[in-house]
């Protein structure tokens, strides 16, 4: 990094473990904010983009920059080899898997109308992956970054509670949650406190049927 930029390879970039995929957090790891900006990596026969659509409203562009992929759009499959351009509107089912070892395919993603609102989903996939190698007080700086940039948002806090009880923490997770719960005015949150197998660690706490009153 010199006099604010940066300047950084696919293949340098540290890799996150995120729903059966391997994703290059590009956006955390540059710390680009003006739009959503990542990638996927795989070899031949592995699974490059999770299979999701987005109902946010959310249009992405994937670009194949290395080796070949195969995407799958609504019902449509088509090749695409390096170079191939694949838009894909909002609430439009999408997936791809690689045909090629090494494929690399870097999306960006916003809305129409609207500034870009970092999630931090890629980040937590981060700190998520450094849990499970036990590197977890580098996933916890992670995490408490996220935080301080949106102490108010509480998909960010819910997801603090998340990391801390999957790492055996219950006294943090809870602190994390109920914050969360606090936050979270419009009631959000609910399905995720009921559905999250992340959160199955400290649900026979008695503190989480608090969280459920």
């Amino acid at each position: 990094m010199s006099d604010g930029y940066t300047i950084l390879t696919l293949d340098e970039a540290e890799r996150a473990q995120h729903r059966g995929s391997n994703l290059i957090p590009v956006r955390h790891t540059l710390g680009f904010q003006p739009a959503g900006v990542n990638a996927w990596i795989a070899d031949a026969g592995g699974q490059l983009i999770p299979p999701h659509e987005e109902d946010s409203g959310n249009e992405e562009l994937y670009v194949v920059v290395r080796g070949r992929a195969t995407f799958t759009v609504g019902e449509e499959t088509t090749d695409a080899p390096a170079g191939t351009f694949v838009f894909v509107p909002a609430e439009v089912y999408r997936t791809a898997g690689a045909e090629a070892d090494g494929t690399i395919v870097f999306a960006v993603g916003g809305t129409v109308g609207e500034a870009f609102n970092a999630g931090g989903w890629d980040a937590f996939a981060l700190a998520d992956t450094y849990r499970r190698a036990g590197r977890n007080d580098e996933g916890r700086a992670i995490m408490k970054q996220l935080i301080a940039e949106k102490p108010d948002y509480w998909p960010t806090t819910y997801n603090a509670g998340c990391f801390e009880a999957l790492a055996g923490n219950a006294d943090a997770a809870f602190e994390h949650l109920r914050r969360a719960k606090e936050l979270d005015t419009a009631g959000d949150s609910a399905g995720y406190f009921r559905e999250d197998t992340d959160l199955d660690p400290i649900r026979d706490d008695p503190r989480f049927q608090e969280l459920l009153s």
